[in-house]
């Protein structure tokens, strides 16, 4: 059964056996609202673990919304997402309050996410990475777990908080899990539930895109991109905000990337008055 910790004497207690045993932890932050993509996040975890606890946070993060995005109406589901937890194995939810996660306010001391926090995602939604390293970087101190899992789906996200561990030698293990998809392909998110179903239907355009860009990428980024352009030009439901290929770390890819070289697709767009996100990973050149 999943025990359920709001404050973070309970979460030091119920992990208390565990690092007296020395056990390995394992922690999958989350905002709620849990689907299957979250689930298989906890699978990972599990697979890391062993026998050690699985932790999964649930947090609505006021520091990662700016101004005029979904904070108040972000979904907020606790007893659903407990359910999710409990079918899933997980060993501690801890689904503390801002006033236990932020006491006192903003927090006076916050994390620098650096250039990598300007592009993309970071261009658009200034702050934003900030918010998310900080909150991390809290949980991280909260749990102390050995390793942490988190979606492709967010892969800027991912590779922040890679760099994050890395650059503060935090000493957690960062695992990304593989993004989760329905059948039509649709990457799996929880603003997926904003979606009329008109709009649900325009929003594979997304994915319909970048696996067009893998299929086309053995003959190089050019022909991806415009792969990409061409499936996203049949759609009149999505507004994009940038479509780009860059090297698996977000760095610029060599002009002339070497047959069989790695890179990421990255793509961002509105439907309606939902912003989504999607990636997927490239081989370039490969046919040369």
């Amino acid at each position: 059964m999943s025990e359920l910790a709001s404050t973070r004497e309970e979460l030091a207690k119920l992990l208390e056996p565990a690092r007296r045993d020395g056990a390995t932890v394992g922690l999958v932050p989350t905002m709620g609202a849990l689907h299957e993509g979250h689930a298989s996040l906890m699978r990972v975890a599990r697979e890391r673990v062993g026998g050690g606890p699985v932790v999964v946070s649930i947090f609505v993060n006021p520091l990662q919304f700016g101004a005029g995005e979904d904070l108040d109406r972000y979904p907020r589901t606790l007893e659903a997402d407990l359910e999710v937890c409990e079918r899933e194995g997980v060993d501690v939810v801890f689904a503390p309050s801002v006033d236990e996660v932020y006491p006192g306010g903003d927090p006076q001391v916050t994390v620098a996410p650096g250039p990598l926090a300007e592009v993309l995602e970071g261009k658009t939604r200034p702050g934003h990475f900030g918010g998310v390293l900080t909150v991390v970087a809290k949980l991280f101190g909260l749990v102390k777990p050995d390793v942490a899992v988190f979606g492709e789906k967010d892969y800027q996200q991912l590779a922040l908080i890679r760099r994050m561990s890395a650059d503060l030698c935090l000493g957690v293990d960062v695992v990304g899990a593989p993004t989760q998809r329905e059948p039509d392909g649709l990457a799996l998110s929880s603003r997926n539930r904003y979606l009329s179903p008109e709009q649900r239907e325009e929003a594979t355009t997304l994915s319909r895109a970048l696996y067009a860009a893998q299929r086309e990428a053995e003959h190089g980024v050019e022909a991806a991109l415009q792969a990409a352009r061409a499936e996203l030009r049949r759609s009149k439901g999505v507004d994009l905000d940038y479509l780009v290929v860059t090297d698996p770390a977000l760095a610029a890819l060599p002009t002339d990337p070497a047959p069989g070289a790695e890179a990421r697709i990255l793509i961002a767009a509105r439907v309606g008055t939902t912003r989504l996100i999607d990636n997927m990973s490239l081989t370039i050149g490969a046919s040369r």
